[in-house]
């Protein structure tokens, strides 16, 4: 097995590396005390060629496959101290390009990924909490919801195209929707009742401004403050039938190959931004003097940066073997679910190690652990929570 880079991901590597430490260097103490977005940091990102990186060329973007990509955010997440900018462009890059990129018509791709790729627009994508309804069922609702007694709350029934095949209508909602206040094109993924009684799902490309989208005002959090969350709202939500995305019925498969690359993505974000508080970490304890000797010469310190060293390893092989076998197009979905929740949890705990070998220093604002902290608790949460992923690993071994 090689665990080499090739040379032109070195060289990636070092570029992202190179432009995060030159141009990403805004104030996001204060990005993240008024929970404020980095515009700035974006347009930069665009500009570089980050928001576009897994798209075709003939789209705009760079055509990096998985693996490229992975090395691009681990790089992204070890150089950068905007986690929050990460993970919007990450929730982007996911949640919007990889579904187009997938399963879009060729109208679809021309229409929105060469903007999407320059970062010119924004994306995400959301599974909503109730149901679609085309606009002929809409008087049938009520009397076959009531006659269906099994029919799973919030959903609705005859929910299928009207045979002119010329709109839908989407209702519902999401209440934690990455990038959703500032996003230009939301893939919407939401539920579906046929009349023959079979269920399904289906995926829609909704613009900003479509009639019937509301979305709120950014929520506030704990955790990576500077990318923007809000609730999205669907009433009525009338869209032509060119924005349905691979068909009735597929909607979690054309999602799912945008959650493949987010756990991936998200988890080399994670891995950067461990290897960066190691060297801190590291650096610190070397240089930090007590009772006349480094207090990394003390075996309690010794041990939390060796123990950070350790998750760093295991986590950056687990995200390796799942991102590689993603490559391969072999089925990767138990190596992704492992990779994300060690590498979230390892996240969380080598924090924490660096807050205490830090001590005093590391509980201010001004050192900045605090808030890597505060931003890594989110990976238990977000991309399918430790529960989930754990819950969807013991179904794999026929649980």
């Amino acid at each position: 097995m090689d665990f080499a880079w090739t040379e032109e991901q070195e060289a990636l590597r070092r570029s992202v590396i190179q432009f995060a430490q030159k141009e990403l260097v805004s104030d996001v103490i204060e990005e993240d005390r008024r929970q404020e977005f980095s515009w700035d940091g974006w347009k930069k990102c665009a500009a570089f060629g980050i928001q576009g990186l897994p798209a075709p060329e003939e789209y705009g973007g760079g055509g990096a496959d998985v693996l490229t990509t992975v090395c691009a955010f681990e790089a992204l997440g070890y150089a950068c101290r905007n986690n929050g900018l990460i993970f919007s462009v990450g929730a982007h890059l996911t949640g919007a390009v990889i579904p187009l990129v997938r399963f879009g018509t060729e109208t679809q791709k021309r229409k929105y990924l060469p903007k999407l790729a320059r970062g010119e627009w924004m994306g995400c994508g959301v599974v909503t909490e109730r149901g679609i309804k085309p606009p002929a069922a809409a008087s049938q609702v009520s009397s076959s919801a009531s006659k269906n007694k099994s029919a799973p709350a919030g959903r609705l029934s005859g929910a299928r195209a009207h045979p002119d095949g010329r709109r839908w209508i989407l209702n519902g909602s999401r209440t934690f929707a990455s990038n959703a206040g500032l996003a230009d094109v939301i893939i919407v993924c939401a539920d579906v009742d046929f009349p023959n009684g079979g269920a399904g799902t289906a995926a829609f490309v909704v613009e900003k401004g479509a009639p019937g989208l509301a979305v709120g005002g950014s929520l506030g959090t704990m955790g990576l403050r500077t990318s923007p969350a809000a609730e999205i709202t669907l009433t009525d939500c009338e869209l032509p039938e060119e924005s349905l995305i691979g068909g009735p019925g597929s909607g979690l498969v054309v999602l799912r190959a945008g959650w493949e690359w987010e756990r991936l993505c998200m988890s080399a974000g994670q891995v950067g931004m461990m290897q960066r508080e190691l060297e801190a970490s590291a650096r610190y304890a070397a240089e930090r003097t007590q009772f006349g000797q480094p207090i990394g010469k003390f075996p309690a310190v010794a041990a939390k940066v060796a123990d950070m060293d350790i998750r760093l390893e295991a986590s950056r092989l687990l995200l390796y073997k799942a991102a590689w076998l993603t490559q391969q197009s072999k089925n990767a979905e138990r190596e992704a679910a492992i990779a994300k929740v060690y590498s979230d949890e390892a996240a969380v705990q080598s924090c924490r190690d660096a807050v205490q070998i830090h001590g005093g220093y590391g509980y201010m604002t001004e050192y900045q652990i605090e808030r890597d902290l505060r931003d890594a608790l989110a990976g238990k949460m977000y991309s399918g929570s430790t529960e989930a992923q754990k819950m969807a690993i013991a179904e794999l071994r026929g649980l």
